[in-house]
């Protein structure tokens, strides 16, 4: 190797590892071709003229500057993959956690039989519900614990905990022996199970959204986001088919005694999602940041709970009046409109129940293209538009169904409501997000979410029942328009963000 090529290209390993310039290289011009041969078969003598050293100074630079330009992109690639794995993960994880939520409430009937016997049915299905309700209440401590626990040890050990905690809940509602059995203690194992399953929703919200928000590229939060709420509508869908083809495939009987069972039996495949997360997905580069910068300021953030109250009291009650309007609105125009529509018109329960599923798949579209939007036009300005028509637009709704009780006006109506929902809903994830900082960001969205959503929507049927006994079959466009103007003054408040 003639000592001036070594000097001109430099001693680093990485230039001498690049001495034997690859051929493409000289295609960066034509006239650079016999030196970039000569190069690299060692023939450049002690009289390199001073035209050939800036040749290959520059051949040097752009082997260099190309090499950089590869491990960007290469950077570049692994995150935008390690986001795409991060939103299946969160939301297959998200969809299944809510999966077992929702299957409870459509098979109360059979679970009203089995573990509370001896009154009428009104009053054993009354029983169930209270059972399911409790499952809200502990929703704030699951909040908290998972919420401080995901700012302290991570995201995805939150996340995995959360999903393995519901399984657990799950398992125990599938083999909880009947009252017929076991007497007293049946009702007290399901109460176990509804009380884990509830304590594990209440601490998923606040990590799966950091999760997400934290993994997604710069100008995709939103869209990465936003499936954190159609996940939801993925839950809605799959316990709808797996509900109809358990009462398709079985007679009532076989329900009444063991086919209740199945679909918690399928939401136990949490459990291998888990397993997943944990082996596959790595922790969010902002949650490693943070570590690394308390590590290495020598202050570390040991109580985040007391964090969110003290410092970022102001966040928590501008984010809580945000989350009332995304708690009332999916538990009243998603999840409870079927069943209010099957009381106050006198609709059969398949309509709604068609009705409802296909306005499930309309609400995850409108999800991923709001959330998607509110990165170009910005959380703000979504969340306005959204909240305004939820506020007008629900009354004439439901005239018009009331007008004409049919089942096109119901499918159309029901769409409506679900795409409604979901302009709002999928903004809300990420826009909850940039109020607080990295170090409070799962315990500051769990508290604000879980409060708003256990008092406003966990008990909007029993609101609701009290408000139609006055406003008659528009009581749930009043409560939307109640729920509008709270989140409108707090979204007033909304400025950049500070995570």
């Amino acid at each position: 190797m003639a000592p001036q090529v070594a000097n001109l290209l430099g001693s680093s390993p990485y230039a001498m590892a690049h001495f034997a310039i690859p051929v493409w290289t000289e295609a960066l011009h034509p006239s650079r071709v016999a030196i970039a041969r000569r190069i690299r078969h060692g023939h450049l003598g002690s009289g390199t003229s001073r035209a050939a050293a800036i040749t290959i100074s520059k051949i040097r630079g752009s082997i260099v500057m190309s090499s950089i330009t590869s491990g960007v992109e290469a950077s570049d690639r692994k995150q935008v993959i390690a986001g795409r794995r991060a939103v299946v993960a969160a939301s297959v994880g998200n969809a299944l956690e809510w999966y077992d939520f929702i299957i409870y409430a459509l098979f109360a009937v059979y679970i009203a039989q089995n573990f509370f016997p001896g009154g009428d049915q009104s009053t054993e299905l009354v029983k169930a519900f209270i059972a399911f309700g409790l499952g809200f209440i502990i929703r704030p401590l699951g909040a908290v614990l998972i919420g401080v626990y995901a700012d302290r040890a991570g995201r995805k050990a939150a996340l995995t905990l959360t999903i393995m905690i519901m399984a657990l809940g799950t398992l125990v509602i599938a083999a909880a022996p009947t009252y017929a059995a076991i007497g007293i203690g049946a009702p007290l194992l399901l109460l176990v199970g509804r009380m884990l399953q509830g304590f594990s929703a209440g601490g998923e919200l606040g990590g799966a959204a950091a999760f997400l928000v934290e993994h997604a590229p710069e100008g995709k939060k939103g869209k990465y986001a936003s499936w954190l709420q159609g996940s939801m509508a993925i839950s809605n869908i799959l316990a709808a088919l797996v509900a109809f083809s358990v009462t398709a495939l079985l007679t009532q009987q076989q329900i009444g005694e063991w086919g209740w069972r199945l679909p918690f039996l399928v939401g136990l495949l949490i459990a291998p999602v888990g397993i997943w997360m944990r082996r596959t997905l790595d922790e969010t580069p902002h949650f490693r940041e943070e570590i690394a910068r308390q590590n290495k300021s020598g202050v570390t953030e040991r109580l985040p709970l007391k964090a969110a109250f003290v410092e970022f009291w102001r966040e928590l009650l501008k984010g809580t009046g945000m989350c009332v309007l995304w708690g009332v609105s999916t538990y009243t125009l998603v999840i409870f409109m079927p069943i209010y529509i099957q009381r106050s018109f006198g609709m059969s329960g398949s309509d709604t129940f068609l009705a409802s599923l296909i306005g499930n798949v309309f609400m995850l579209i409108s999800c991923v293209v709001a959330g998607s939007l509110s990165d170009v036009v910005g959380r703000k300005k979504m969340l306005v538009v959204a909240a305004i028509i939820l506020a007008t637009a629900v009354h004439p709704l439901l005239w018009l169904l009331h007008m004409s009780s049919t089942l096109p006006t119901l499918i159309f109506v029901q769409t409506a409501f679900c795409i409604m929902v979901g302009l709002y809903v999928g903004v809300a994830p990420s826009a909850l997000s940039e109020i607080f900082p990295t170090r409070v960001r799962s315990t500051g969205m769990s508290l604000a979410y879980n409060t708003a959503t256990t008092i406003f929507g966990g008990f909007a049927p029993a609101i609701l029942t009290w408000l139609s006994q006055g406003g008659g079959i528009y009581a749930p466009a009043w409560y939307m328009t109640a729920a509008a103007a709270c989140a409108l003054l707090a979204i007033a408040t909304l400025k950049r963000p500070v995570g």
